[in-house]
């Protein structure tokens, strides 16, 4: 008895076709996927490329707010010593505003006669003294005489003192004013470096958010095309897995169609087998095993 395996062939090929079917859009769907990744990884080279630049610009904001700071410390040291140097010209113009007063109040005692006329008539009498032989009376008077001068003259000395003081201050002061400008000069300059500075960290920080802000846009991109990967996986898992179901099933109905072929092949050789011994013909050593219920060794 044959078995007709017709039908068999006909879902084998329906098989077939759903198996080239689904290759095709597996095909498809994998150069989504490929054109996907390819996005995916242009928005992450492109936000790994942001973020690198926004690390090395806060990297050097905070060089320049070093250097802002370092500056800003020397500027306060800077106002110290000018205001130091301003403090001490003001004490010494008040000194010398003294001193002027003093000379003022001492120039209203001093004699009619010069120091110098002072000075040689104190050194004559002071020699006189030293020199001559006289009577304490006289000696006595001219004694007097020599301390009313002295008095007078130390008038003019007390001025002379005040003025060399003064001019002493004077110098003093005159290089006090020297460190105070240059310090406010320094002052000055150092003030607008610091400003400069100042604009140009502001600037970065400006940039930076720019590029913090592209960068997290091109991380949102990044994280959408990803998610987009995501249904076409999930479809190429379901269509590979739908085409090895399939292609199982073609190699068991394949297994199937062989067996009962080989079954009907056996049939129709025992068939034949029977007719030719009933002829009386002679059977070969195959034919003799099928009649006697051996399986048969597989021939070509």
């Amino acid at each position: 008895m044959t078995i007709n395996i017709r039908g068999k062939d006909v879902e084998e090929q329906e098989r077939v076709k759903r198996i080239t079917a689904i290759n095709q859009q597996l095909d498809a769907l994998k150069e989504q996927v490929n054109k996907a990744h390819a996005e995916v990884k242009t928005h992450a080279e492109k936000r790994d490329k942001l973020n690198e630049q926004f690390r090395k610009i806060r990297q050097e904001t905070q060089e320049l707010a070093d250097e802002r700071n370092r500056l800003n410390e020397k500027v306060r040291t800077l106002k110290l010593q000018r205001d130091e140097a301003r403090a001490n010209i003001q004490e010494k113009i008040e000194e010398i505003k003294a001193l002027r007063k003093k000379i003022a109040e001492l120039k209203k005692k001093t004699p009619k006669r010069s120091y110098q006329e002072l000075q040689e008539e104190f050194e004559k009498i002071e020699w006189k003294i030293q020199t001559t032989s006289m009577d304490l009376p006289e000696e006595k008077k001219l004694i007097e005489g020599v301390k009313q001068l002295e008095i007078q003259i130390n008038v003019y000395k007390k001025i002379m003192q005040h003025n060399q003081k003064i001019n002493e201050l004077q110098k003093e002061l005159d290089s006090l004013e020297t460190e105070k400008n240059s310090a406010h000069k320094e002052l000055t300059e150092t003030a607008q470096k610091s400003q400069e500075i100042h604009e140009k960290i502001v600037s970065k920080i400006n940039e930076s958010k720019n590029i913090k802000n592209s960068a997290d846009e091109a991380h949102s991109a990044y994280l959408k095309a990803k998610e987009q990967t995501r249904p076409l996986n999930d479809k190429i898992k379901e269509l590979t897995e739908r085409r090895t179901q399939l292609q199982k099933t073609l190699r068991e109905e394949s297994e199937e169609k062989k067996k009962i072929a080989e079954s009907n092949l056996r049939e129709k050789l025992e068939s034949q087998a029977r007719e030719k011994l009933q002829r009386g013909e002679k059977l070969s050593w195959n034919e003799f095993q099928l009649l006697a219920g051996d399986e048969p060794e597989t021939q070509d």
